[in-house]
């Protein structure tokens, strides 16, 4: 059995434990409210930028001179991944499962005879795809002393999209990220950024393409040339928005079970220093009684 110090020390340790938990869940949760709203925000705009675009670059999608940005390379060998996850740890498996799915995803390309790329973005993202597949690892990106991420922060990682592009560097470029749904649901899932997603053509009642009312000025080529550059930009800040949001709520979520299994420790704890102490006084005054009997 433990000593009566032993138990002592160790209910103040978890004690202590407890009180950082608790006081990580409220920073975790005046932080979600914040970022939850960001990404909310930004969710309307960029959908509504990327259907936009689909249709716009549906009727010169099939031509020679179609942007880069916007069709590729015309091939599906080389792919570029943008691994997202959180820089720091303590947010429940945030970051171990969309890690888990980003490898699922390497090994299946991988399989398939693809050559594959990795940007990381976080420090977790880094340092656990770092283990197996370091040597895919072309570029990595940390928001380590940040207080809040920003629009720059995504214009940043597309310049370096945009220039291993140029380079000839990748034919695909796929996004994964951790996709907010709620505080304690946070969802692995890819998007696909280059060649863009362009929506099949649908017809009304009448049998007429419903796109044929629309009439650009300048020139479609003139508009995604300034848009498609805009477009990758939004798409990374709107998922750095996600994830920011999904870890808070992550994080809040893990240091509450924390707390509560701090909780439960110290009550156990509590109970065998009791029942120590008393064992203890028992065998005391038995002790004392025997010795009092034998005088």
């Amino acid at each position: 059995m433990p000593s009566l110090k032993s138990l002592r020390t160790r209910i103040n340790s978890v004690k202590s434990t407890r009180k950082i938990t608790q006081a990580m869940k409220m920073v975790a949760a005046s932080k979600l409210k914040r970022a939850q709203a960001q990404a909310q925000a930004a969710r309307p705009y960029a959908e509504r930028m990327e259907r936009m675009l689909g249709s716009l670059a549906a009727s010169i999608a099939g031509r020679p001179d179609a942007p880069r940005l916007l069709v590729g390379t015309g091939r599906s060998e080389r792919h570029l991944l943008i691994v997202m996850a959180a820089d720091r740890g303590l947010c429940g498996a945030f970051n171990s499962s969309l890690v888990r799915f980003a490898r699922s995803r390497i090994r299946t390309l991988l399989a398939e005879g693809k050559e594959v790329r990795i940007i990381t973005v976080g420090r977790r993202a880094r340092d656990l795809l770092r283990r197996d597949h370091g040597k895919l690892i072309v570029d990595s990106v940390t928001f380590i002393g940040k207080p809040r991420i920003g629009f720059a922060d995504a214009q940043a990682i597309a310049g370096k999209v945009r220039d291993l592009l140029e380079q000839d560097a990748f034919d695909v470029c796929t996004l994964i990220y951790n996709r907010f749904k709620s505080v304690i649901v946070q969802v692995p899932m890819e998007q696909t950024l280059i060649p863009a997603s362009i929506p099949a053509a649908s017809e009304d009642s009448s049998g007429k393409d419903p796109a044929a009312i629309y009439e650009y000025e300048p020139s479609e080529e003139e508009i995604l040339a300034r848009l498609l550059p805009e477009n990758l930009s939004v798409q990374i800040y709107r998922a750095l928005l996600d994830s920011a949001a999904g870890e808070q709520g992550a994080r809040m979520a893990a240091m509450d079970n924390a707390t509560r299994n701090a909780g439960q420790m110290i009550a156990k704890l509590t109970l065998a220093y009791n029942r120590q102490r008393q064992a203890n006084i028992t065998k005391e005054l038995i002790e004392i009684i025997s010795g009092a009997e034998a005088v």
